[in-house]
């Protein structure tokens, strides 16, 4: 059976455009609405619609190969595209079903954090930051990437700051990130730029063409490179520009740390992929040292210092937030090496990581709701307390550490592969090193939980109080997908092959060409 046949006609014709100006409109409409539960069954609906369109733009991409979308019928690079690619596709999909999967638990989540006047406009700044960042992935026009980017930061930013109800360290978290958002964001769009400048067009297809014929010794070019990697560089938490993630993390409402957790530095991942990889020429020797010595070395140091200080962290989400600083580190190790297979595994882990950390973020803000839940120290007897929360915290603490027969053993698996077919036997230890030390974090947290006692309140055991259903199935979901896909990860493992083949179709071909033996979907094509 042909599943393109389920989708409507409209959804695959102006599906690229619908996605994100759905969630644009209804969101400065619900901004005003007077019922919080009005406000969350519409962002469930649109994230849920989002989510049916994405899939069919990925079911056409792997049918009948790239979208083309000229936004009013202007044809580029006259006009603004969208495109839609083996590159960008299963993020959209990811960011959509991700968003679904939180809005569904954000039901008594919000209601537990937010002030009630502050509901209905928090639904709508969470539908803006979701419609900025499907708008980033799915634009093929550089300023466009600017504008969507500035969307979704300005409305995390806030979102963050909402947070205050529960912590008033959220008002700072949320001023610091601003900053370092805001630097980020100067730094990109300085890049774009000096890229103008010297292209004379912004939309990147035609941008990658002009670049060719200019050539790699244009010093505006590599200023506007180094421009652009520093400014997606604080997007993406890369270390060490990463010093607005842990508090951000550890502050925002449980619900939206889980989203921002999941989805915010992956698409900024894809970002660099795009732009390193489709409109500059990774072959040119100053990128080329760049993902060798700044990408790599940067990936390799984040994955040992992150995974260090997050052994030092009493705070539950700082741990986790570190441990997102270091599971970036693991992508980019990926993508500096410039291989298929490197890249192939760099692309793997930024899908299996959202799975894996969204759950997490979600069983941790299910602690907090039921028994205002911070430190490590507080989970003591949570596997007797609160089993099923527990449980599924401790399948996407596992996938986190690499066991097999998860997501995170197939990514880290997958990179250690790209390692030794790239002769960089070194970086299969520090990858194992890496695992050593999320054993230690992870594991100090599943001691706590499962063989220290249940607490006492005047002289009485506390209680079984599990999470509400709303909270236990968007956790069970995801703790499902990590083993599911753990064990059976042909889908994820052919999607990010056929990422790689998109990035391999760029201005040339990578360094070696080799694939593991799993069937790939048809190419996507490139510039």
């Amino acid at each position: 059976m042909d599943l393109l046949s389920l989708f409507p006609e409209w959804v695959l014709v102006h599906g690229p455009a619908a996605i994100v100006v759905l969630p644009l409109m209804v969101g400065a409409l619900i901004a005003l609405s007077p019922s919080e539960k009005l406000s969350w069954a519409t962002t469930w609906f649109v994230t849920g619609l989002s989510g049916l369109m994405s899939l069919g733009l990925l079911l056409q991409v792997i049918s009948h190969g790239p979208i083309a979308y000229a936004m009013g019928g202007w044809k580029p690079p006259l006009g603004i595209a969208y495109s839609v690619d083996g590159l960008n596709a299963p993020i959209l999909l990811l960011i959509s079903v991700i968003a679904f999967v939180c809005t569904v638990y954000a039901l008594p989540s919000v209601i537990a954090e937010v002030e009630p006047e502050k509901r209905s406009p928090f639904y709508a700044a969470f539908l803006l930051s979701f419609a900025g960042l499907m708008g980033m992935v799915v634009t093929a026009d550089a300023f466009n990437v600017c504008v969507f980017l500035e969307v979704s930061s300005i409305s995390t930013y806030a979102l963050v700051a909402m947070g205050s109800s529960r912590d008033r360290r959220a008002l700072p978290s949320s001023f610091n990130y601003l900053i370092m958002g805001s630097i980020g964001a100067t730094f990109f769009v300085i890049g774009i730029g000096f890229l103008y400048m010297q292209t004379g067009t912004l939309n990147m297809m035609d941008m990658a063409r002009v670049l060719q014929d200019i050539g790699p010794g244009d010093r505006v070019v590599q200023l506007a490179f180094a421009f652009i990697v520093i400014g997606l560089g604080l997007k993406l938490a890369m270390f060490p520009l990463h010093t607005w993630l842990p508090t951000a993390y550890a502050y925002a409402p449980s619900f939206f740390t889980a989203f921002l957790a999941a989805t915010a530095t992956k698409a900024a991942l894809y970002l660099l992929l795009r732009f390193t990889f489709t409109v500059f020429d990774p072959s040119w020797h100053f990128i080329s040292n760049a993902l060798m010595v700044i990408i790599a070395g940067l990936g390799i140091l984040g994955m040992l210092a992150a995974s260090l200080q997050a052994i030092f962290q009493s705070d539950i989400r700082r741990v986790l937030a570190f441990s997102s600083v270091a599971q970036v580190g693991y992508i980019l190790l990926g993508i500096g090496m410039a291989t298929t297979l490197g890249l192939t595994a760099g692309y793997l882990h930024i899908l299996n990581h959202a799975i894996m950390k969204g759950a997490l973020f979600l069983a941790v803000g299910a602690f907090w709701y039921r028994f205002g839940i911070t430190k490590v120290s507080d989970m003591r007897g949570l596997g007797t307390t609160m089993p099923w929360t527990m449980a599924g915290f401790t399948v996407a603490g596992l996938s986190l550490i690499g066991v097999p027969g998860t997501v995170g053993f197939v990514s880290k698996l997958a990179l250690a592969q790209a390692a030794a077919e790239n002769g960089w036997w070194w970086a299969i230890g520090v990858i194992v090193l890496s695992s050593v030390l999320a054993i230690v974090y992870v594991g100090r947290m599943i001691e706590q939980a499962y063989f220290q006692p249940v607490p006492k309140i005047n002289d009485k055991y506390i209680k079984r109080n599990e999470a509400p259903l709303t909270m236990l199935i968007p956790l069970w979901t995801l703790a499902l997908a990590s083993v599911a896909f753990g064990i059976d990860s042909h889908w994820p493992t052919s999607l990010a092959q056929g990422a790689a083949q998109v990035l391999g179709d760029g201005p040339i071909l990578l360094v070696r060409e080799t694939m593991p033996a799993i069937p790939a979907i048809p190419s996507t094509g490139g510039h």
